[in-house]
């Protein structure tokens, strides 16, 4: 009889233990030459620029010694409140589940997931980083006319649709089937169909396998979100 095959282990299972989830946001920068998103490790993935020499370079100071300093560059476009959405997604997920959390004497299917905020999170931090994609990918826009159009057209689905028709003659699924990532669409469609019966009255439409799909697909969905970004906003050659 064949061994059974260990199931592949989660991302989150993967990250040292010292490693928050924010860390999603670890080993990016800007790309000096195309503005895109790049790893620091290896070529630029957008413009081929050069792999960056992190090795210690050496220093002497006033008085001739000699001492090595770690080579640094900048952070990426992940700002303060994507550290702040992944901390409290992470949070949420790692903190017990209580009896009074499942909402004893009320029928299973009619009760949402313990951990529903979850999915709020992380479609609140989903939304901010559209936001972001727009404005950096229409920077060349007089900003006040960026700013009204951005204030027209404010509902999430206008935006990945119309807004994205108007600017960039695609939608964000097109995007995301462009850039090789067409599989996560389908899943953000689910989210924000089920956040809006969330919202609509229909608690019970955040279940567990949502929660359970949200958390699976955090980095998988991260990455994609920065190839759309490089294709829009990066200069490209």
């Amino acid at each position: 009889m064949n061994a059974p095959v260990p199931s592949p282990s989660l991302w989150y299972e993967q990250l040292p233990k010292d490693k928050s989830w924010s860390g999603l946001w670890s080993g990016y920068t800007i790309c000096g030459r195309c503005h895109g998103i790049r790893a620091i490790s290896g070529p630029c993935g957008v413009c081929g620029d050069a792999p960056y020499d992190m090795k210690p370079q050496l220093m002497r100071d006033d008085q001739g010694r000699e001492f090595l300093v770690s080579s640094a560059v900048p952070g990426a476009e992940g700002r303060y409140e994507d550290w702040m959405y992944l901390g409290m997604i992470e949070r949420e997920w790692k903190r017990p589940v209580l009896d009074s959390d499942r909402f004893p004497g009320l029928s299973p299917d009619k009760v949402p997931s313990p951990r529903a905020s979850i999915v709020l999170l992380f479609w609140s931090y989903f939304e901010t980083r559209i936001e972001r994609l727009l404005r950096a990918g229409l920077n060349e826009v007089p900003s006040r006319l960026l700013d009204d159009t951005l204030r027209r057209y404010s509902a999430i689905g206008a935006r990945l649709n119309d807004l994205f028709r108007i600017a960039f003659n695609s939608t964000y699924k097109g995007d995301l089937e462009e850039v090789g990532h067409g599989d996560v669409w389908p899943q953000l469609a689910k989210i924000q169909e089920r956040r809006n019966l969330f919202a609509h009255g229909q608690p019970h439409a955040i279940d567990d396998a949502l929660v359970q799909a949200v958390v699976e697909n955090l980095k998988v969905e991260h990455e994609a979100w920065i190839a759309v970004f490089n294709k829009r906003a990066a200069r490209h050659p």
